[in-house]
């Protein structure tokens, strides 16, 4: 057995620790700038709709911010990531040059390290608990980039590895979405034996990553790559199958399914009920994104309508309004706008997303919103009334309150509004399920260490759970109740129900 297998089964692991000290110094390490990500040119990129914006890390860029990690003796980078990848060792690797092996140490515990590389909020996460950032107060190293440059090598390598799974057991699972919740799931439960099947109601798997989540942010085939790996573990995926209608509970049970993982998401746009909200040309988020990137209504190609303007205002500061609007940009708008109602600072989308965003020349009208739509005579929005805004006292989640300043109304000049302030829980499963405990919110409670929920058998993650969250933190509720449902299913049928909360 050479040292390098040894290191990876961490027999030599504080061996190898010192030998890369001695190779690059902490002292030397700390002064390597991190790496910034290569970009397609704005003035290019807003004319394509599918040409990723972040162009990726070359090997060497790679290797050398690999070396700016300086192997902790306590790695809180992994504290802080919701699926426990360990990033030590998958950085360490890229600073060998194994770039496989950090692809395959990816991949033991996320089932989609490309797809987190591009849109898990890194700077929230493994990156908010790196050593520089919590103790030095410099840029921490750039994990997500590093993620993604290990998977995206892999995937041009052409030597895609497949992980290891368990023999069959031969007990039936159904995971309800094919969302970023369900697909971790998948990964986890086919690992351990599972005959693992993923019911979508759509003709597409991929869930929000698919319809929410823009091909300049996250390139569908980038998805599919990820899927056709799930599918060669053994993962089984149901297009056009709709739990509760299509089949019910009862139905599966009879098939022989013995538990099921709910992650249904939050698929109910929400609007703000204010007067002319009917109006033609006035429409959700989910609706706009769903039309272009599920079922290609930017391309000249396929007949799907979508909505088009050249004064688009899009109301809402988090990552669903940024690619709402972002999109408009590519789709030919003149004036792209962000209406929010409280201060640039506390607007809730990723600072990268923002940055790319006024690259693009999309405006920024914070502390302002919206009170009513006024349409022309054929019933389409033409105008928009707003009213400025201060920052208050703090609320419960310790953001300053927004607060009116009266007298403050003036009209916008806009075409098409797209209302991207929040989504409900898609109400299905639960009004099959009349047992199942939910919120006020609609949402399902679970038990948060395993995510069952007061159906014994039914688990449940993601946005049904949480009414609305990031990839990353879907992915580690997958996890958590694929850990449940095993301990479940293989004899500790103790119910948790009975401390049942939202997560």
């Amino acid at each position: 057995m050479s040292t390098y297998q040894e290191y990876l089964k961490g027999e030599r692991e504080q061996t190898w620790r010192a030998e890369l000290r001695k190779m690059t110094p902490n002292k030397e390490r700390t002064t390597i700038e991190r790496v910034k990500m290569p970009e397609l040119d704005p003035q290019v990129r807003i004319h394509y709709q599918d040409r990723e914006v972040n162009l990726g890390l070359t090997a060497e860029q790679a290797v050398l911010e690999a070396r700016r990690c300086l192997d902790c003796p306590t790695p809180t980078c992994i504290e802080g990531c919701p699926v426990s990848i360990n990033i030590p060792k998958f950085v360490k690797n890229i600073e060998r040059g194994e770039f496989l092996e950090a692809a395959k140490t990816l991949k033991e515990t996320s089932a989609l390290p490309a797809v987190c590389g591009r849109v898990c909020p890194q700077e929230k996460q493994c990156e908010a608990q790196c050593f520089y950032t919590q103790k030095m107060k410099k840029t921490p190293v750039a994990i997500g980039y590093l993620e993604r440059f290990a998977a995206d090598y892999e995937r041009e390598s052409g030597r895609m590895s497949v992980p290891e799974v368990a023999a069959p057991n031969g007990i039936k699972v159904a995971a309800i979405g094919s969302g970023p919740a369900s697909l971790s799931f998948a990964g986890d439960m086919i690992k351990l034996g599972y005959d693992v099947t993923v019911f979508e109601a759509l003709h597409e798997i991929g869930g929000v990553l698919k319809y929410g989540i823009p091909e300049f942010r996250l390139p569908n085939k980038i998805v599919d790559v990820e899927l056709t790996n799930l599918e060669k573990m053994g993962v089984k995926f149901e297009r056009n199958f709709i739990v509760g209608k299509t089949a019910s509970f009862d139905d599966l049970k009879a098939e022989g399914f013995a538990a099921f993982f709910v992650a249904s998401g939050a698929g109910l746009p929400r609007f703000m009920n204010i007067p002319g909200e009917n109006y033609n040309g006035i429409l959700s988020s989910n609706e706009y994104l769903t039309r272009v990137n599920l079922m290609n209504a930017a391309s000249d190609a396929f007949d799907t309508p979508v909505l088009r303007g050249k004064n688009v205002a899009v109301i809402g500061g988090g990552n669903t309004a940024m690619d709402s609007v972002r999109t408009a940009k590519r789709l030919g708008a003149e004036r792209a706008m962000i209406i929010y109602r409280r201060s640039r600072d506390e607007m809730p989308a990723r600072v990268e997303e923002v940055h790319h965003a006024e690259e693009e020349g999309i405006e920024f009208i914070n502390l302002t919103n919206p009170v009513e739509y006024f349409a022309n005579e054929r019933g389409r929005v033409n105008r928009m009334r707003v009213q400025q805004m201060e920052l208050g006292e703090p609320d419960a989640s310790g953001r300053r309150s927004p607060r009116v300043i009266e007298g403050s109304e003036y009209d916008i000049d806009v075409d098409l509004v797209v209302v991207a302030v929040g989504v409900s829980p898609n109400p299905l499963i639960p009004s099959a399920l009349k047992e199942l405990k939910v919120s006020r919110w609609g949402t399902i409670e679970v038990d948060k260490e395993t995510m069952q929920s007061s159906i014994p058998e039914l688990f449940a993650g993601g946005d049904i759970v949480r009414g609305g969250a990031t990839v990353i933190l879907a992915m580690g509720d997958g996890r958590r109740a694929a850990a449940g449902m095993h301990r479940y299913l293989t004899g500790d049928k103790t119910s948790n129900h009975q401390k049942s909360e939202t997560v």
